[in-house]
């Protein structure tokens, strides 16, 4: 699926996007609080390091009298910059940028706007040069840098000696004119073309760049911005917040309250008509069409037709959130089912859903008898009933694609039907790890064409894996591996032989 695909489902904020030139020397910048991300990312990154117990009393004393002298106006950002990292000297760089990736996979991941992520979708998908330009240090920035696939970031640089902080600042910091001064740095060393580049801000105090480029763009603007805004004729927009709220957490109870009687419902149906599966499989479509509109979650699904053109499948998808159980079930609707582990049948909760379900339960304790342990999957297939698979095994902490396992492709051989790739894009706009709550969104799903097996022999089951897996990785626009040349390890492996380097 294309970048411009992907996109779509935020048309009216990216069109403006579609109109401008194409290639590198236009350049799109963009701020980082409150414009990529919702909120503040010092407040989580500060929380962090007070559950660590990693900022003693004096510490959390002086970085308060800062900032309410910054508050007060009795200071400038610089002053306050300087004064709160005084106490990171003699820290090594190395913590902090753990501390940055652990921040970004705990708190900062569920806060980026699927809307600010369709901009930067469609700046690439027209070859345009993308930064982040922040006052915040590359230890926060970095990591969403590198998730949403942005190569520069500009941004308040501390000094470091020998992999280890100094406590002192380098100046100009990046903030007001000196997020201008940072762009023009970057203009210049890669030929951006100023007049005709972007630059998507939430604050008046970025007036300097806002006024450099020749396309500004106020998103979420605090009370002078939007004043601004209105007076030189600046397009605006506000997102809608990331946290559930009270719609979230009705909509969560609903969801998930209201599984157990429609699915148990469903197999007392069958009890009492003797049918095998046709109240499980009303009772499930019951509770996906309920629960998805509970939450306000809609699916776009693109190749629909294979959801149903080979059945029985064993159809496999990527595993992001635990709404993806709701997107396939709302997909598939009947006649499939899952696979768990034994030991789930005695869950007080889950056991009787599974059951309810008609799960296949495994034996994965032992790896020597590992194939046998797979037939009961088997003969569910094999009496027509699909199954679904997330074949990373787990869910992943980001939307890249993890490992596949091999189970769900030993399944299929066996039984010989088809494997069916659900290419799931964006689940964590509704959930992201670790969230409690759903939230409103539109994900985007993409149902490949079925993968036959038949031909398929158990000495080359990790080749035929490799080529599942390669068509997820192509449908997400994703590398085989990480990009080596993200902004974080290209400034370290800059740094290592200097005595005295900018971060």
């Amino acid at each position: 699926m294309s970048t411009h695909a992907r996109t779509r489902t935020h048309r009216a904020v990216t069109a403006h996007v579609g109109e401008a030139p194409r290639g590198r020397r236009v350049g799109a910048f963009f701020d980082l609080d409150r414009t990529l991300l919702e909120g503040f990312s010092a407040y989580p990154y500060l929380g962090e390091r007070l559950v660590r117990g990693t900022m003693p009393p004096r510490e959390i004393l002086a970085n308060l009298g800062a900032m309410l002298d910054y508050k007060l106006g009795r200071a400038g950002f610089s002053s306050l910059v300087g004064r709160t990292t005084v106490a990171l000297r003699g820290v090594a760089e190395s913590v902090l940028e753990e501390l940055g990736e652990d921040v970004f996979r705990k708190h900062l991941i569920g806060r980026i706007y699927p809307e600010a992520k369709a901009l930067v979708n469609a700046h690439r998908e027209r070859g345009h040069t993308l930064a982040i330009v922040s006052s915040a240090t590359r230890y926060q920035i970095e990591p969403v840098a590198r998730h949403l696939g942005i190569g520069h970031v500009l941004c308040t640089q501390l000094e470091v000696e020998d992999g280890v902080l100094t406590g002192r600042v380098i100046r100009p910091t990046c903030y007001g004119e000196g997020k201008a001064t940072a762009a023009r740095r970057l203009a210049s060393s890669v030929g951006i073309d100023l007049p005709e580049s972007h630059f998507y801000t939430d604050s008046a105090e970025d007036l300097p760049l806002l006024e450099l480029v020749g396309k500004p763009h106020v998103l979420n603007p605090d009370a002078r911005l939007a004043t601004l805004a209105r007076e030189r004729g600046w397009p605006a927009q506000h997102f809608a917040p990331r946290a559930p709220g009270v719609r979230g957490a009705v909509g969560t109870l609903l969801a998930y309250g209201s599984m157990i009687p429609l699915v148990l419902g469903g197999r007392a149906l069958d009890g009492l008509t003797g049918s095998s599966r046709d109240g499980i499989d009303l009772g499930l479509a019951s509770w996906a069409d309920f629960a998805t509109l509970a939450i306000g979650l809609k699916i776009n699904v693109r190749g629909r037709q294979h959801l149903w053109s080979h059945r029985p499948a064993v159809f496999v998808f990527n595993h992001q959130s635990q709404a993806d159980a709701l997107i396939v079930a709302k997909l598939l609707r009947e006649k499939f089912t899952g696979v768990a582990k034994i030991e789930a049948r005695r869950h007080p909760v889950a056991g009787p859903v599974f059951k309810a379900l008609q799960v296949a339960f495994v034996d994965r304790a032992d790896r020597g008898k590992a194939v046998a342990a797979l037939a009961p999957a088997v003969e569910v297939l094999r009496k027509g009933i699909s199954l679904a698979i997330a074949p990373e095994g787990t869910r992943s902490e980001t939307e890249r694609l993890g490992p596949f396992k091999k189970g769900a492709f030993h399944l299929a051989m066996q039984a010989g039907v088809p494997i069916v790739p659900v290419v799931i894009h964006n689940a964590l706009d509704s959930q992201p790890k670790g969230a409690k709550l759903f939230r409103p969104a539109t994900v985007r799903v993409e149902v490949l064409p079925p993968v036959m097996t038949r031909d398929w022999r158990a000495a080359s089951i990790s080749a035929h894996v490799a080529e599942v897996r390669g068509m997820f990785l192509r449908a997400l626009g994703q590398d085989e591996a990480p990009n080596a040349a993200t902004p974080a390890r290209a400034a370290r492996s800059r740094r290592r032989p200097a005595r005295s380097t900018r971060t």
